[in-house]
């Protein structure tokens, strides 16, 4: 069988890097807080008092406004009830709807917002109103689109102040649109790319989406459809923005064969359960496995019909990996929170994300690689055992089987590269369980220098953090698999007392030496 690596550079027929979901907030800046409200009402629109009134008389209007617009052009509205699935009603009407592009049909659903709410403060004679910001239940409208340039997408819009809008579009929907609109051949995957007769022109139109061509779709359909406010307010004073609330940068790697993919995950999934990374693995069945499902089921075993799946959580944000019908293997950076990365939510910061969630997929697969074929060279492995000197300090050896070195290793091998580095604090407590002893801060400090000397870690400037380098990476692995699969596996089966049977092949081996020594010795005549 091939291993990861060989899986990848020889067996993989197209590559397809592209952003796949995504959803964004739509948000008007100049009426957010109370103050911009009151502003709103009593200078912009011109009433001396901000009674809530006004602001459920636009709600009112705006009701009015989506039922004239569904009518007039005979567009369905569809009341959603708790618990049904938008999409599976989305994808009804869509196959039913035959224009080449417009509103399939309008969603309404009673939810949760956080919007405005008044409270009256009478004094005298007068009342007067003081807005909040809560969490109201209120009706939302979603405007289920058929875009010429995204394909299927929705804009959902809040009927109360201050109007919160969300968009949701298909990064692999507005390629396939593109690669026709050039005149590409290409056969589609649900939700990707399959085949295409040209990979270059491809790759090219995946570069080319940007943050304008979301701009355009959100500010083409703010003129099209139904809004709270006044086409003139929304262009002027009261122009909505848009902000990334999630975004997915997905890398689709079709294989030659089905066997090919099945045989990647069994690889991967199988070092990851013996290394204890990522933080959560699991067997999705494309079915409902109960007692009289027939055939076993197990991790190790992939068997036709099992969709694998591997994720990493990171903060809010995660990188997921799985087999996409059987021909692709998807690995799948899912933002859900750009400010994990350091970063703030606007729409400009679209092609930074991209390429944020491109490196965090990239570094799964060399992880994967490095992780299925680890072995060490004579020199590199007396580089880490003995003590060396870098730069005129001397850095102490880190020697095979000792626990405080394994340990610092397995923790090393748990350390998933698509975070902001290591500190202290976090590799300390993966040591101390290893360890299953008491495990102190300035132990720590110390084999972070050791570590940092030999080149396993690289510190970063001006912080108190560390990355792991890719022979750091190389090491860690090599010393735990080594440990986890050979050693230990092999001492156990030669201690009788812990029940290993004695005709294991091994046990048999050193049986039959120490028989061999015992004869060598009674011949020699050096018993006593």
């Amino acid at each position: 069988m091939p291993n990861v690596a060989e899986l990848i550079r020889d067996h993989v027929t197209l590559e397809v890097q592209c952003v796949d979901r995504l959803y964004l907030n739509g948000y008007i800046p100049t009426l957010q807080t109370p103050g911009q409200l009151v502003c709103f009402l009593t200078q912009h629109r011109g009433h001396p008092i901000p009674s809530p009134k006004l602001l459920g008389d636009i709600t009112k209007g705006f009701h009015e406004k989506v039922k004239r617009f569904a009518r007039s052009v005979g567009i369905p509205m569809v009341q959603f009830a708790k618990g049904e699935r938008k999409d599976d009603i989305a994808r009804w009407h869509h196959a039913r709807f035959r224009k080449p592009h417009g509103v399939v049909f309008i969603g309404v659903a009673q939810e949760k917002a956080w919007a405005f709410r008044a409270n009256p403060i009478k004094q005298g004679r007068h009342v007067h109103f003081h807005y909040s910001r809560q969490s109201v239940c209120v009706t939302h409208y979603y405007f289920y689109l058929l875009d010429p340039q995204w394909g299927p997408a929705f804009l959902k819009v809040c009927s109360y102040a201050p109007y919160a809008m969300k968009v949701c579009l298909n990064g692999h929907e507005w390629l396939k649109r593109h690669l026709k609109k050039a005149k590409i051949p290409f056969a589609a995957l649900d939700n990707g790319i399959l085949s295409c007769a040209h990979p270059k022109a491809l790759k090219a139109l995946c570069e080319r989406l940007g943050a304008e061509d979301i701009q355009r779709f959100f500010d083409r359909w703010l003129r099209l459809l139904p809004m709270p406010l006044t086409s003139k307010e929304l262009a002027l004073s009261f122009r909505p923005q848009l902000s990334i609330l999630q975004m997915e940068v997905s890398l689709t790697q079709v294989l030659d064969r089905p066997l090919r993919g099945r045989e990647f995950f069994e690889e991967v999934i199988r070092d990851q359960i013996d290394l204890g990374r990522p933080d959560r693995i699991q067997v999705l069945f494309n079915r409902k496995v109960t007692r009289s499902t027939p055939g076993r089921f197990r991790t190790r075993i992939i068997r036709h019909g099992v969709a694998p799946s591997l994720n990493v959580q990171y903060k809010r944000s995660g990188v997921k990996q799985y087999f996409k019908e059987e021909r692709a293997l998807r690995t799948e950076t899912t933002i859900n929170d750009p400010r994990d990365f350091g970063i703030k939510r606007s729409l400009k910061h679209f092609d930074y994300l991209r390429s944020i969630g491109r490196q965090i997929n990239r570094r799964l697969l060399r992880l994967e690689e490095v992780a299925h074929d680890c072995g060490l060279k004579p020199d590199q492995l007396r580089h880490v055992v003995l003590p060396s000197v870098h730069e005129g300090k001397r850095a102490s050896g880190l020697r095979f089987g000792e626990r405080r070195a394994m340990a610092l290793f397995a923790a090393l091998s748990t350390v998933v590269p698509i975070a902001d580095g290591i500190t202290n604090r976090s590799l300390r407590s993966l040591v101390a369980g290893f360890m299953g002893v008491q495990y102190s801060s300035a132990q720590m400090s110390y084999d972070l220098r050791r570590l940092k000397l030999k080149g396993a870690l690289k510190k970063l400037e001006g912080q108190n953090r560390y990355v792991l380098t890719p022979p750091g990476r190389r090491w860690a692995l090599f010393f735990t698999k080594s440990y986890a699969r050979i050693f230990r596996p092999a001492f156990q089966m030669l201690e009788p007392a812990v029940g290993y049977s004695h005709s294991a092949p091994l046990a048999r081996i050193f049986r039959d030496l120490d028989r061999a020594v015992d004869d060598l010795v009674q011949s020699a005549k050096l018993a006593a």
